[in-house]
């Protein structure tokens, strides 16, 4: 109840932001417009009003859907010319009130510095919930096809790393060779950034290449060479730079022989990702579609947990929700408690993994889009893995 009623009072509260639409996705998604400094924007009787540099203001103008673009280097200035020491807080505060509003809900990473500030000079500020903006949760037709656009820079990713691998070789140490070299993590992430960056997305920090016993340390990204027969772990989540709409899909490889353990490691997370994705519809709730994949790798005989410190098994939430950042609402449970049930044209990945030291990890996500009667892929890859 209390989500239900903090949803109904950030929709019908005047709100407040400040913030880099580059830096907060909310700002992004309220402005459809992007710059990299902090900028001004507040809601007054259904009017939407942005302050911005004058560096900004005719992008703004022409590219925003912002009802008014007022010049706050303009603003301030006038103001110091009365009082030297004003600063943004001081410009704010005079810039709402001639819009006769003086109590804003604002979001939960508002700057505090600021916030503290408007509160002295008397401007009232609540907190809204998360998400900020409950309308973010539900894609548009135009928001799918940016996210179809950020898995497509993924598969260029993984066409690179195919690539790659296919045209190595093992050599005597156990290593695999490329090109004269041993094949290394940092090689394999160099190829995907730039077959991304082709596809026009850009890689945020974080973008995995593992093997080995690092693919089964879940998010190290990976370093150093690449042994033949081990599981290479490649999650890749690019930012169509254009739109600010990320893709996220992961993949499993080998170069070699697989073992019998790793084929039925493989196998089995992909028959749990097939049947994850064949449970989802409108209604369904996160939580349960998260505790049948729970089970189903129970059922099997893989033990979760911890073992000598190192979490194994299945230890993760099964999926996260996709758009503006790379991980937002909703969620397919774990950690995140899911209670609310799925609505059509929520956005969530489905990634079910395995993790253990010895015999690798193995993780395969896609994303797909909830529908009335189950879901539709927006990430199309094939799943072959083994590569001789």
């Amino acid at each position: 109840m209390k989500k239900t009623t903090e949803k109904k009072k950030n929709e019908q509260r005047d709100i407040l932001l400040f913030a880099s639409p580059y830096a907060s996705a909310d700002m992004r998604w309220f402005a459809h417009f992007a710059c990299g400094d902090p900028f001004l924007a507040f809601t007054a009787r259904g009017k939407r009003i942005a302050a911005i540099t004058a560096l900004e203001i005719v992008r703004c103008r022409k590219e925003s859907n912002f009802d008014e673009v007022l010049d706050m280097g303009a603003e301030l200035a006038k103001m110091r010319e009365k009082s030297p020491e004003a600063g943004i807080p001081e410009v704010i505060v005079e810039l709402v009130s001639r819009y006769k509003v003086d109590s804003f809900l604002v979001p939960p990473d508002f700057p505090a510095g600021i916030f503290v500030m408007l509160t002295k000079l008397g401007l009232k500020l609540d907190v809204g919930g998360t998400p900020f903006f409950p309308q973010r949760v539900i894609k548009t037709e135009e928001e799918l096809n940016f996210i179809r656009q950020g898995n497509r820079a993924s598969c260029a990713g993984f066409k690179a790393v195919e690539a790659i691998l296919k045209e190595s070789v093992i050599d005597k140490k156990g290593f695999v060779n490329w090109r004269g070299k041993t094949l290394t993590s940092e090689i394999l992430r160099v190829a995907i950034e730039h077959a991304c960056l082709d596809a026009g997305g850009i890689n945020v920090e974080g973008l995995i290449a593992a093997s080995g016993d690092q693919g089964a340390d879940c998010h190290c990204s990976g370093f150093g060479p690449i042994r033949a027969n081990s599981l290479i772990v490649c999650d890749i989540f690019p930012r169509i730079s254009a739109t600010g709409y990320y893709g996220d899909m992961t993949r499993t490889y080998l170069k070699g022989k697989a073992s019998p353990e790793q084929r039925k490691l493989v196998a089995d997370v992909k028959k749990a990702h097939d049947e994850a994705i064949a449970k989802i519809k409108a209604g369904e709730r996160g939580v349960e579609i998260y505790r049948g994949t729970v089970e189903f790798f129970k059922k099997l005989g893989y033990e979760t947990g911890f073992k000598n410190g190192v979490p194994i098994g299945f230890f993760h939430g099964l999926g996260h929700g996709v758009g503006l950042d790379i991980h937002e609402a909703p969620n397919l449970g774990g950690r995140s408690f899911a209670a609310e049930a799925l609505r059509e044209n929520m956005v969530v990945t489905v990634e079910p993994g395995l993790y253990y030291p010895g015999i690798g990890g193995c993780r395969i996500e896609d994303v797909v889009v909830v529908k009335k009667d189950g879901c539709e892929l927006l990430s199309k890859h094939p799943y072959k893995w083994e590569i001789a």
